[in-house]
């Protein structure tokens, strides 16, 4: 064991410090054994991990997170979800309702550092231990853990018994090593958004009635005497129980699940890739239906956002609406075509930016839920061949809804997630907010270069929890622009994008065309004039703080400083040969009074219908 686990350090000290002098990562290597009980939905465990400190300090105590803790009443997911003003409705007051034998628990039974034994406490969902001595820098730390665990009633991710008659939903299941980062410790008590992880190698063997198919993150390894899950023609086995062996490596989480009447379903992308479906068997029609589709989605995520870097991917009918984890996802089962297609994308999709990119979803959420929604309805928009007309727009719509509801409901988008306080504006932040932060950039910086960086970023910080300067900078660095202005604004304030255009009659022929900013945040402007004969004219002007321009077809004017509120520039025609002037004729900036847009302001012209719905 000892050899094994020097090998690794070394293999895992030269990747890191293969990557740059000043960056540094923290690694992990699971090995656990559990059973589960299906009679008492107990289960017992043995937790083996090594610990490979890569950072420069010392560490005097660990983290872990133990997250079945949460679904007890006066637990702190309890507490949030009674006294928030608007609660997931699959929570609300749902697990102060628990019976003794519906709530979940975590037990440590022993506990040993190097093979000592250690001092330890637990609050909530979090397992502090005491280190008799520090875990010095570059040195490797083995915790061996004995625990014991109760599986909740499905209500929220993980438990059994979900509502379409899945037994196991085993997600946050096992004691996780917090994470420890250029930020120090993240162990944040789990309240109910999402998930950080050290990242690292998972070998995992689950004990179950052999009547049982499991599910989950990674590969079988002993596909042949489990094989009743991975082939249908073979046999169950006589014993009492299987043993399922799993491997996954270079993730940072590990979930299954598991029931008796599974279907499973192998579809291959291309030669390095195959997908498993499992689902009841009732619902066949429904999933393979969806299958060729699923293919398509990850082709076009493959070749647009990076290519997924593992050889298999998991869909599991075994959530409570969809929920992803590293190499599968869990999802309802029963439901439209086109519903499921597009519940499968994102949270198949989520495996790029939060499963392999992996970014601190407590502390940037947009990072992984906004790029994930962008990514997802670009890559249905392919599927659908729509060909990007309005593919974002009820995003958009959803953020001015946000902003209508008036001061003080809207936070910045820096907000950590657990800390909104409605989850209506954690979800537009998110979801609809992050996923318009691209396609501003895609706008700033035009698109071409924009899609060259989405790929860049997925190539470069894969694996290794980027935060937004290091996806900032590396926008700035192959656009060629200053972006830290738009960062600035959208983030970190709750500043508005509102412009408007006005138009008069200038002198010998021609006119003057007024724009106005009348909201806190700045942006370069395109604008279209439209002419009488039909003939459209393009004029964009940058943003002084760019530095510089984008690549476009237009007539580009001197640059606009954002201390300015008015812009006038002057255009070759009568006013009586101008139909119509639109700003933003992509409809991509997130104007919240898109109205004042166009001139002139009565008319709701064809043009301006087309604005309406234009291109995202």
């Amino acid at each position: 064991m000892k050899v094994k686990y020097f090998s690794l350090l070394v293999f895992l000290s030269i990747s890191i410090s293969g990557i740059s002098q000043c960056y540094w990562q923290q690694k992990v290597e699971y090995k656990i054994a559990v059973d589960l009980d299906t009679n008492t939905h107990k289960l017992e465990g043995f937790e083996t991990l090594l610990y490979i400190n890569n950072s420069p300090d010392t560490l005097n105590r660990v983290y872990f997170h133990l997250y079945y803790n949460a679904f007890q009443p006066g637990s702190m997911m309890d507490v949030r979800s009674r006294t928030i003003k608007d609660p997931d409705r699959r929570v609300e007051d749902n697990i102060y309702k628990l019976s003794e034998s519906e709530q979940g628990y975590q037990k440590i039974n022993s506990l040993l550092h190097d093979g000592d034994p250690v001092d330890y406490k637990i609050e909530g969902t979090i397992l502090t231990v005491i280190l008799n001595r520090p875990i010095e820098p570059q040195s490797i730390a083995i915790f061996e853990l004995q625990f014991e665990a109760q599986v909740p009633l499905q209500i929220r991710r993980t438990g059994r018994d979900n509502k379409e008659g899945i037994e196991y939903t085993m997600t946050q299941w096992y004691p996780k090593m917090a994470e420890y980062d250029q930020d120090g410790w993240h162990a944040e008590e789990y309240i109910g958004r999402e998930f950080y992880g050290v990242m690292g190698n998972f070998d995992v063997t689950i004990s179950i009635d052999s009547g049982y198919t499991v599910a989950g993150t990674g590969v079988v390894l002993n596909p042949n005497e489990v094989g009743h899950g991975y082939s249908r023609f073979m046999q169950p086995s006589d014993e009492e129980k299987l043993v399922w062996h799993f491997f996954a490596g270079n993730v940072h989480d590990f979930a299954w699940a598991a029931d008796p009447d599974y279907t499973h379903d192998i579809v291959q992308v291309d030669d390095s890739l195959r997908l498993h479906f499992f689902y009841q068997s009732n619902l066949s029609k429904q999933w393979k239906e969806v299958q060729n589709d699923v293919v398509s989605i990850f082709n076009t995520t493959n070749q647009t956002f990076g290519r997924y870097p593992y050889t298999d991917f998991s869909i599991i009918q075994a959530g409570d609406g969809g929920m992803e984890y590293p190499m599968c996802t869990m999802i309802l089962g029963d439901g439209s075509k086109e519903g499921k297609i597009g519940l499968i994308a994102h949270e198949a999709i989520h495996n790029w930016f939060y499963g392999v990119i992996a970014t601190n979803e407590y502390h940037y959420p947009w990072m992984d839920e906004g790029m994930t929604t962008y990514a997802e309805e670009y890559a249905l928009d392919k599927l659908y061949q729509k060909n990007g007309v309005g593919f974002l727009d009820h995003e958009y719509e959803r953020y001015r809804k946000l902003v209508g509801l008036g001061v003080g409901i809207e936070e910045p988008m820096s907000t950590p997630g657990d800390l909104f306080n409605l989850n209506f504006a954690y979800s537009v932040s998110s979801y609809s907010k992050g996923a318009i932060t691209l396609n501003m950039l895609k706008y700033i910086i035009g698109e071409e270069i924009f899609y060259s960086v989405m790929m860049n970023y997925f190539n470069t910080w894969k694996f290794k929890h980027p935060r937004p300067d290091d996806f900032i900078r590396i926008m700035e660095l192959e656009s060629g622009l200053e972006l830290d202005w738009f960062f600035e604004h959208w983030l970190y304030t709750v500043h508005h994008i509102d412009y408007g255009v006005d138009l008069e009659q200038g002198e010998y022929g021609k006119s003057i065309v007024h724009l106005s900013n009348n909201g806190q945040f700045p942006m370069p402007i395109e604008v279209e004039v439209h002419l009488n004969s039909g003939k459209v004219e393009t004029y964009y002007i940058p943003l002084r703080q760019m530095r510089g321009a984008k690549e476009i077809n237009a007539t580009v004017l001197d640059s606009w400083a954002w201390v300015n509120p008015n812009y006038d520039f002057e255009i070759n025609h009568d006013i009586s040969k101008i139909k119509e002037i639109i700003i933003d004729p992509s409809n991509s900036l997130a104007d919240i009074n898109p109205e004042d847009n166009v001139f002139p302001h009565e008319a709701k012209s064809d043009s301006h219908e087309k604005k309406k719905k234009g291109k995202n």
